[in-house]
């Protein structure tokens, strides 16, 4: 055999869930029990069940007085007993809204039983009375009660009055009570049967009649509706998921067409026409939003039947508009208008449970049961219109309200868990992606630091092969070439193969970490070229201060910078005839200065570049691929080589 939830399956564990449910419907279920047992009388209590009855026809219509003298009525009364249903014979032509002329009027006669004198405060507690009409009690002819409502209005509320039966101690009790109801002809209506003794013994059951049968679903309707609000709200912000909006259409619809058990016993605030319409027609769209709301849960769509149920709702609310004064609210034609709601429910719900079970879908069962449970219900409550049943028990559908707000609230709350526990499982997929890509990005980088090294390495390589070919390299073949024609000496051999040692020196050097400071740079240099310059008989003035570090100095660019200057005294020594050379920095907003002065002949810049020397255009070269700038100046009697470096390339 399949049990329940292995045939109605959800999308996650939903024991605990399913559990609170089935708590909150038994919490639900325990009103209508409290309401269909009938209250257990104390010993000062008396229930008063024999009445008597007479009918005087609209033609004999009496206005409504404070007091009124029984005696006046014709001696025709009929032994009743409560409660007591009745029906009486319709008229051609109705009466306008609001007009007790024409209306029909219903009399009780109850002899009240002898009652302790001691008692201060006694009162009468009627279950309910149930008429298209007005109602109006007197004690020994005095009035002591009247309803404020139209007759439409009490049509619909049926609420249990609690009645005192004097004013002052000192007052005598009524010995009996006369009850006029006022109907339209044509109508049914109904008497409940009567308690009257202490108050304080009738008081407990009548609040608590009151608050099970009107303030218990006028909370949980008030709380529906909050919910639909916020559903609302939720639906303007996602707008793909049409489910929030049902929500909140069923609970508009919801607390429309059960108006009658939420608002006061006072004068209703839109007409009584206006009224009938609302109600009636808040039930049809209710039938027809849970019908797509269905829709969503099992996703097995009837296209006929949605389109007929719309159809069906459109001409209802056409037909019924309260286009014209003679119906009174609709209050004699309602309760067969409503043989159409029942007759789609039916069919709506046959269709549904059998959906639901087919979908495997937990929702939609509970929502199919539900369903039926409320159709059974509506029926009774039908039923209950028309007097067919105990009219001193409680309506029904009020509690499956309750009992869809439940329904709804769980199915929200599981979307809600499923939605956290989807959020979770993704939050957890994306971080199990992030670390995989985590890796793979960190293998990809490990990778590619591989390969930025060997291609730093072979373009270090490269750059030392081309300057060594371009200095190192020219200077040996040009020594070569002159030896090999002998216009060199041993001197002059040892001097060009010392100058070579520098320039390999010097390019071995360029290759340890400077750290951007460039007056360790100057130090190598000082280091490789002072023994070359003492042999020269050179005085080597050195002048350097502080200066700020230059970020991007590294071996690429330091080579280039010892090439420059390494150009510049090789210059100094061959061509000027210098005794002394100084170096010295400076620094400025804009970047450092490396200034190398002289005492020699000094020459022309232009003239020097004119006849096609390598030397300084090298040094131009050089300086343009670093970002720095040479400048050459005429020093009193020597020369002045200015290269200024840039703080930030």
């Amino acid at each position: 055999m399949t049990s329940w939830g292995s045939t109605c399956r959800g999308h996650g564990p939903v024991d605990r869930p399913g559990t609170l449910l089935l708590m909150l419907l038994m919490l639900l279920l325990l009103p209508l029990l409290l309401a269909h047992a009938r209250p257990v009388s104390a010993m000062e209590l008396r229930h008063l069940e024999q009445a008597e009855m007479l009918v005087t026809p609209a033609t004999q219509s009496r206005p409504l007085t404070s007091v009124f003298d029984a005696a006046s009525l014709p001696d025709q009364w009929t032994a009743v007993t409560l409660p007591h249903r009745f029906v009486l014979p319709a008229v051609q032509a109705l009466p306008e809204p609001g007009a007790n002329r024409g209306m029909a009027t219903v009399w009780y006669r109850l002899a009240l039983p002898p009652l302790p004198a001691t008692r201060d405060e006694i009162s009468l507690h009627l279950l309910r009375w149930q008429a298209a009409g007005r109602l109006a009690i007197y004690g020994d002819g005095k009035l002591l009660y009247r309803s404020r409502g139209t007759p439409t209005w009490n049509h619909f509320r049926h609420p249990a009055l609690f009645i005192p039966l004097r004013d002052t101690p000192e007052e005598a009790l009524p010995r009996t009570l006369l009850i006029r109801l006022d109907i339209y002809p044509g109508a049914t209506g109904a008497l409940s049967s009567l308690y009257v003794g202490d108050s304080a013994d009738i008081y407990p059951r009548y609040v608590l009649r009151e608050w099970l049968e009107y303030q218990l679903p006028f909370m949980m309707s008030a709380a529906f509706l909050a919910v639909g609000l916020f559903s609302f709200c939720v639906w303007l912000a996602r707008r793909h998921e049409p489910i929030y909006l049902l929500v909140f259409v069923i609970a508009v619809c919801n607390i429309t067409r059960r108006w009658h058990f939420y608002a006061s016993l006072e004068m209703l605030p839109v007409s009584d026409q206006w009224f009938g319409w609302l109600t009636y027609n808040a039930l049809n769209w209710q039938i027809v939003a849970l019908q797509f709301f269905f829709l969503l849960l099992h996703k097995r769509e009837h296209r006929w039947f949605n389109r007929g149920m719309v159809g069906f709702s459109l001409i209802m609310s056409v037909a019924t508009l309260p286009l014209s004064g003679l119906q009174p609210g609709m209050v004699l034609l309602k309760p067969m208008l409503y043989v159409g709601p029942i007759l789609f429910a039916i069919v709506m719900v046959v269709r549904n449970v059998i959906d639901s079970w087919r979908s495997r879908s937990l929702e939609a069962c509970l929502l199919a049961a539900w369903m039926t449970a409320s159709l059974l219900f509506g029926i009774y409550d039908w039923f209950k219109v028309k007097n067919q049943f105990d009219i001193e028990g409680f309506y029904l559908t009020p509690y499956s309200s309750m009992m869809m707000f439940v329904v709804i609230l769980y199915i929200l709350f599981r979307r809600y868990v499923q939605a956290i526990a989807e959020a979770e499982r993704g939050r957890q997929t994306l971080a199990i992606r992030l670390s995989q890509r985590e890796a793979e990005l960190a293998e990809s980088y490990e990778r590619l630091r591989e390969v930025e090294k060997a291609q730093t390495l072979s373009m270090e390589r490269q750059r030392m092969m081309q300057d060594m070919h371009d200095v190192l390299g020219l200077s040996l073949i040009g020594a070569l070439r002159r030896v090999e024609h002998g216009k060199l000496d041993e001197h002059e051999v040892a001097q060009i193969l010392s100058a070579c040692i520098d320039d390999l020196k010097l390019a071995i050097d360029s290759l340890e970490p400077v750290d951007a400071d460039l007056l360790l740079l100057l130090a190598t240099l000082r280091f490789r070229l002072g023994s070359r310059l003492d042999a020269s008989g050179i005085t080597l003035l050195w002048q350097v201060d502080t200066v700020p570090p230059l970020p991007w100095l590294d071996p690429h660019h330091a080579l280039h910078i010892l090439r420059i200057l390494q150009e510049a005294l090789g210059n100094i020594i061959k061509h000027t005839g210098a005794s002394e050379i100084a170096v010295s920095t400076q620094a400025d907003a804009h970047g450092v200065q490396v200034q190398v002065r002289d005492n020699g002949g000094g020459f022309d810049l232009q003239q020097g570049l004119a006849r096609g020397g390598k030397g300084l255009r090298n040094q131009m070269r050089r300086a343009e691929s670093i970002g720095a700038r040479i400048e050459w100046k005429q020093w009193q009697q020597g020369t002045l080589m200015i290269l200024h470096l840039p703080l930030v390339q």
